[in-house]
């Protein structure tokens, strides 16, 4: 089955969490569907969900029988114990005949190259796409199709499709996150449950308080979104390119799901009958009366904003499938002796045999990550080995200029100086930066990158690279394959488990960085929370706790959150603790840590040079360079206590 408007193939894309749903939504007239296995994909939370093995194959048959394609997520990160069946699940899935894995970890595409599968790979939304360069890239390496970032609008995805030819897929309805995909980590670190490996506890469903200035603001669910909605916009999704429409719902009942590729099948087939006499809003009132949340367009038409928030049914658990809520709200887990004692254990186990020569001959080094010059100029003077300059800058601190980076870098000594890159990269992001980069400063050092796109454009200019933690590095596979792609050294992800981490360790042969401390970013979002305190009159005062008063903070009865906004304007969710990392330092160089960072950018200078100095004193004398009887640097924490992140989770 498909569906053409003039050249353009268009697709309707139908989810289908169960073989009872699929048997009913396959007769239905959509082209396609897309389901999850018994393990390796991101809708892991829900008992009897998900296909088995025999079911997988019995539905491929009965989908080609109808002249119709099955899509297979495995789109979740694997773990170094994952990595093995793995590769049993995707033989069985080339044998099975799938049409195509929707996939996040390059590992997984790494496995299907090495295995030698001809299996064609979709890139998932959880690879947050976002850039032509990034699609460059992945058309490079074999990617066929891409699920658009959520907050990809239709005149970005038009221009990305005109110049690429790549296939793109859109989300039209359906669930959507706060976050930009991939770059939520804050059911890892209160959880242990990443909502990168299909196990997210949605801690943006919370009620929170935000509080900015000493006043505190009324929004309720700030984080919750309303569902996605594009039932009246099927011309323009079909002039932007986007072949093919998909439907969020995998948790979804047959019911709902048969009522939603019903009507948008429907309004397809109308368009593509009579595009003049389209009526856009016909049967669009069904589709309201029957809604769970409420409805948006999100980021197809430009920025939200505040419409984007949802109200309907919040708090009350009517949205799940299962009829509960998924979490409440929950205090960041402070550090105990017992805990610190098992992920010493933990990394104990990594073996020297493991080690590469280049990490047995090299002492770890110290990185900082700031977010001015003030920050910059101290970390040069106590002698950092690595100085990131943040490309993400938090206000209202402003962005770092070439005149500030040249000066730096005149007064760089021995440390070693990386250009910071967005997290999310526009086209002007790409401008700009080939404008600065062109011209070489000799005295740059690097590269710190963010994503596949800024890779694939700036590998030739000749910088060094090293990979962020936003890539997501879980495996020693991934790992690699970003060491092909000429990274020196990669992040680790935020969400490694102590267990995970100390496998990682074993079995890469890329050189690992690992942030030790500071409040990193938890949940980084495209949705602008200050507009909160524009928009909504305040209902009481109370200064914040942590942070001076001018940053806007996210209250629950457990905690308060700072966010930053960032000169691109986008929103960086932190911890209300500090990670560190002290207490394991010895057990992470043992293990084969390359290189300990320190995300300063929340910091005054003084409160980062007291951070420095204790774990510049800890590497020395854990590698036995110390060379004076220097008293102990006495660190206590800035904000509300200390944790180990997701190492206090196996």
């Amino acid at each position: 089955m498909s569906r053409w408007f003039g050249k353009k193939e268009i697709e309707l894309l139908a989810p289908v969490g169960t073989f009872e749903i699929f048997k009913e939504v396959i007769q239905a007239p959509c082209d396609a569907v897309y389901l999850g296995g018994p393990a390796f994909n991101m809708r892991l939370m829900r008992k009897g969900y998900n296909f088995t093995l025999e079911e997988i194959t019995e539905a491929v048959n009965i989908a080609h029988s109808l002249g119709k394609k099955v899509y297979v997520t495995v789109n979740n990160l694997l773990s170094e114990a994952e990595v093995e069946g793995a590769k049993e699940y995707l033989r069985f899935l080339e044998g099975a005949g799938v049409d195509a894995l929707i996939i996040q970890d390059f590992a997984v595409l790494s496995l299907v190259r090495e295995m030698g599968l001809s299996l064609p790979l979709h890139a998932s939304v959880m690879m947050n796409v976002h850039n032509l360069e990034m699609v460059k890239g992945l058309q490079e390496l074999g990617v066929t199709r891409v699920v658009t970032s959520r907050e990809m609008d239709l005149q970005t995805a038009r221009y990305i499709h005109g110049l690429s030819g790549m296939e793109l897929e859109y989300f039209i309805h359906g669930d959507m996150c706060v976050a930009h995909g991939a770059n939520c980590h804050y059911s890892s670190y209160l959880f242990g449950m990443s909502s990168n490996r299909g196990k997210c506890m949605k801690p943006c469903r919370w009620d929170y308080r935000v509080k900015k200035d000493g006043y505190v603001y009324p929004a309720e669910y700030p984080l919750a979104v309303k569902d996605m909605y594009m039932y009246e916009h099927i011309p323009e999704l079909i002039e932007s390119g986007i072949c093919s429409f998909k439907i969020e719902g995998r948790m979804r009942d047959a019911s709902f799901v048969l009522m939603l590729v019903n009507s948008y099948a429907d309004a397809i087939d109308r368009y593509i009958e009579d595009p003049i006499g389209f009526d856009r809003a016909q049967d669009a009132q069904h589709l309201y009366e029957n809604r769970k949340r409420d409805f948006s367009t999100a980021y197809a038409f430009g920025k939200p904003g505040l419409a984007n928030i949802n109200r309907r049914y919040e708090g009350t658990g009517k949205f799940y499938s299962t009829g509960r809520v998924f979490s409440t709200p929950t205090p960041e887990r402070e550090m105990s002796d017992e805990r610190i004692s098992e992920v010493r254990t933990y990394l104990s186990g990594v073996t020297e045999a493991a080690h590469t020569p280049q990490q047995d001959k090299a002492a770890a080094r110290l990185a900082v990550r700031v977010n001015n010059m003030a920050q910059a100029r101290m970390a040069l003077e106590e002698g950092v080995d690595d100085l990131y300059l943040s490309g993400d800058v938090f206000l209202p601190d402003l962005p770092f200029t070439k005149k500030d980076i040249e000066s730096l870098c005149e007064a760089k000594g021995r440390t070693r100086i990386y250009l910071g890159l967005p997290r999310m990269m526009t086209e002007l992001h790409f401008e700009q930066y080939a404008q600065l980069l062109g011209g070489k400063q000799p005295a740059l050092d690097g590269l710190l990158v963010t994503n596949l796109g800024a890779v694939h454009a700036f590998k030739d200019l000749g910088y060094p690279m090293i990979g962020d933690s936003n890539l997501n590095i879980y495996n020693h596979f991934s790992a690699g394959f970003y060491g092909g792609q000429g990274m020196e050294r990669v992040t680790v992800s935020p969400e490694m488990t102590a267990a995970h981490l100390g496998d990682l360790l074993t079995h890469s042969r890329v050189p690992l960085e690992i942030i030790v401390h500071g409040s990193p970013t938890v949940m980084y979002m495209e949705h602008d929370l200050y507009e909160n305190t524009e928009l909504l009159e305040p209902v009481g005062e109370e200064d914040n706790r942590y942070v001076d008063n001018d940053i806007l903070v996210m209250m629950t009865d457990k905690g308060e959150n700072p966010v930053y906004k960032d000169q691109h304007g986008r929103n960086h969710l932190l911890l209300s603790k500090e990670m560190c990392y002290l207490s394991v330092l010895p057990e992470l160089i043992e293990a084969g840590a390359s290189c300990l960072r320190i995300e300063g950018a929340p910091y005054k200078v003084h409160e980062l040079q007291t951070v420095i100095r204790a774990y510049r004193q800890a590497l020395e004398q854990t590698e036995g360079t110390e060379t004076t009887a220097a008293e102990p640097v006495v660190l206590k924490p800035v904000f509300a206590g200390y944790t180990l992140g997701s190492l206090q989770f196996n």
